[in-house]
């Protein structure tokens, strides 16, 4: 395949990217429109900018890349991830846009009156949001090296610099003009695309993976390894080998492959015959085809792992900081309604294509169960099952879904982060400024309206800097973190913001004897464990059996834990409430025209 097309499809993308920017910059550049497109986006164009970044790398390739990989099990991703709009929508959305704030961490000072758990919040919309950052730009990575050969390193530089120049225009208000296009991207280049694929494979006859034969090779097909890889053969299989196989130098010559573990090299080709059974990492066997196509038997533990997962999106799409931030851009409550509403379609609409993918690669591109870059078949289809000028076409449109995918998440990601940094930043500058002016014994003079034109400027300077500060800590983390999953990584994030911003969120809007203490302790110990097993999880080769399922899908014991911790400290420090509970929760809960307008500080 060319490199040329799908070099330009990316290079088009990250131009439209950055004349979207430029456009949503010109009306304004004060601090809200970092923040919150000055609170004026419609329903219709905040909802495509919502589906826009939720649409991410996990969504765009990882979904499709583990119903290749464990089948039908997988299909409770979509669902999760789309129901969780209607948590949000029955118990977030309308308050949380009442509650006038910019940020969650905002939020949480307005609600709880406390500095500590306003600090402790913006630390963990951090984390979350650089986790979830690590798939979008190991992603790009992956992208660019199987369509173009590109180094690994590429892809996230590349993502990097487009975010950081797109954030760094105009924060939200650029933003949103460029999600609302990539969702409408995202959602062509899967959607066109499928339907040539099933047309494709209708008149091969239509096949269906199915009875108790493993994975295989339906034609000759050449294997590239690009990183060194242990494999398992189950039966004796005859290849012809170029590069290293079992620290042996072969060069082009048949080898007969015993049953057993074997070791390939990187850059070596292998090419197995048409009917051979398809080798697989050790200690991954792969499913047969019974199993792959049946519920609750794709993975240990199947029906903890999947209620684990349902109770992941559900609650932790609510906690997502590039998600809330959304609702604080609509005018008004019934704006958020309707954005909800709005989203839920557009999501329903994009989650029936991945599946459908996954499917199709279990039966033509069953090579990326023997290395691992199950996130790559949606882009190796095309050129597998058309093929010709056809599948090149098609597969340039995919990587600039793809493409479109990395950039409007890690947008996404990256203001809301940059929001919070700013925001910290700006509380740390101005506690500095006190302790001196106390120390020093002067008098703070009033600021004139001058004064505030250049403190606004000056306010978004920082901001832009600190978009480019949060762009730039994922990138570097992107190249020394081992790749997994893009799919399974954003899990942990959404497991993470189940565990600690859900309960916040929920206890925060609905239940008055919420305590500073209790926040702390429910986010302390919700977030910090579920933190712990992300790191377990990515750092290193979890364990098996139940301790690596309870690692790798936390969600199941650590929501509960954070809302009993939450909820117990709160009733055992129940004196704490704060003064200003009733006045925040009527603000929280009041129509929109009885309710004060007040700018968070």
């Amino acid at each position: 395949m060319s490199t040329a097309p799908p070099v330009a499809a990316v290079a088009v993308v990250c131009v439209a990217t950055a004349l979207f920017s430029v456009y949503g910059l010109r009306p304004g550049r004060a601090t809200s429109d970092f923040y919150v497109a000055s609170r004026a986006v419609s329903p219709l164009r905040n909802a495509s900018a919502i589906g826009g970044e939720y649409l991410s790398a996990a969504s765009f390739l990882g979904i499709a890349g583990l119903v290749l990989a464990f089948g039908a099990d997988m299909l409770w991703y979509g669902v999760g991830y789309t129901a969780g709009y209607l948590v949000l929508l029955a118990f977030v959305a309308a308050p949380l846009r009442r509650s006038g704030a910019y940020t969650v961490p905002d939020f949480a000072e307005a609600r709880l009156e406390s500095t500590r758990v306003r600090r402790l919040t913006a630390l963990l919309v951090v984390f979350t949001g650089w986790l979830y950052l690590l798939p979008q730009l190991q992603g790009a990575g992956l992208t660019l090296r199987t369509v173009t050969a590109a180094p690994l390193w590429v892809g996230p530089v590349v993502v990097t610099a487009v975010v950081m120049v797109t954030v760094a225009s105009g924060g939200m208000r650029s933003v949103t003009f460029v999600q609302a296009f990539q969702y409408w991207l995202k959602l062509t280049a899967l959607a066109v695309p499928v339907i040539f694929l099933l047309l494709a494979w209708r008149a091969d006859g239509a096949p269906w993976p199915g009875g108790d034969t493993p994975p295989r090779f339906r034609e000759a097909t050449t294997v590239s390894v690009q990183q060194s890889m242990r494999v398992q053969v189950e039966e004796p299989v005859t290849v012809a080998v170029s590069g290293s196989l079992d620290a042996h130098r072969v060069d082009g010559t048949r080898v007969r492959l015993e049953p057993g573990e074997h070791r390939i090299g990187e850059g070596t080709r292998v090419v197995f015959p048409a009917g051979a059974d398809v080798p697989h990492p050790q200690g991954q066997p792969p499913l047969d085809g019974r199993d792959w196509s049946r519920p609750l038997s794709g993975t240990d533990h199947p029906v903890y792992g999947t209620y684990s997962l349902l109770v992941a999106t559900l609650l932790g799409t609510m906690g997502l900081p590039h998600v809330i931030v959304r609702f604080y851009t609509n005018p008004d409550g019934v704006a958020a309604r309707r954005t909800t509403w709005a989203v839920l379609w557009l999501l329903a609409a994009f989650y029936m294509l991945p599946p459908v993918y996954g499917a199709l690669s279990r039966l033509y591109t069953p090579e990326l169960l023997m290395t691992g870059r199950t996130d790559a078949a949606v882009l190796l289809l095309p050129d597998r099952l058309v093929g010709g000028t056809g599948g090149v076409l098609l597969g340039t449109l995919l990587t600039a879904g793809a493409f479109a995918a990395f950039l409007s998440t890690a947008c996404g990601l990256t203001v809301s982060v940059a929001g919070v940094l700013g925001q910290e930043l700006e509380r740390m500058w101005s506690a500095a400024r006190a302790r001196v002016i106390r120390r020093r014994g002067l008098v703070s003079r009033p600021r004139r309206a001058g004064s505030e034109r250049r403190i606004e400027a000056r306010d978004v300077l920082r901001l832009r800097l600190a978009g480019v500060a949060a762009a730039i800590v994922p990138c570097v983390l992107s190249l020394v973190v081992v790749h997994r999953a893009a799919a399974d990584v954003v899990g942990l994030a959404f497991a993470v913001a189940a565990s600690s911003f859900s309960p916040l969120l929920l206890l925060g809007i609905w239940w008055r004897r919420l305590t500073p203490q209790g926040a702390m302790a429910g986010l302390l110990v919700g977030g910090g464990t579920t933190i712990g097993a992300v790191v377990v999880t990515i750092a290193g080769d979890p364990p098996g059996g139940w301790t690596g399922t309870l690692l790798s899908r936390p969600a199941a014991w650590s929501v509960p834990l954070a809302f009993a911790v939450m909820i117990g400290t709160s009733w055992l420090t129940r004196r704490s409430i704060p003064p200003g509970t009733a006045r925040a929760l009527a603000r929280l809960h009041a129509p929109e025209s009885l309710a004060p307008s007040r700018r968070p500080r």
